[in-house]
């Protein structure tokens, strides 16, 4: 019996960076705000080229 393990697509794995991104931006807001939004600008990218991506 064989089993594959299907690579998750790039928006997936997009989704996955921009959640995290996030979670990491909430945690910095906590204590130095700057640095928090350098973190929400990066997650931002990320969230539209997950847009970009669906659309097309």
């Amino acid at each position: 019996m064989r089993f594959s393990f299907k690579k998750p697509c790039k928006v997936e794995a997009l989704k996955k960076q921009y959640a995290e991104l996030m979670r990491k931006s909430y945690k910095k807001a906590l204590t130095d705000k700057a640095q928090s939004d350098k973190v929400k600008e990066k997650a931002e990218e990320i969230f539209y080229k997950i847009i970009e991506l669906q659309g097309s």
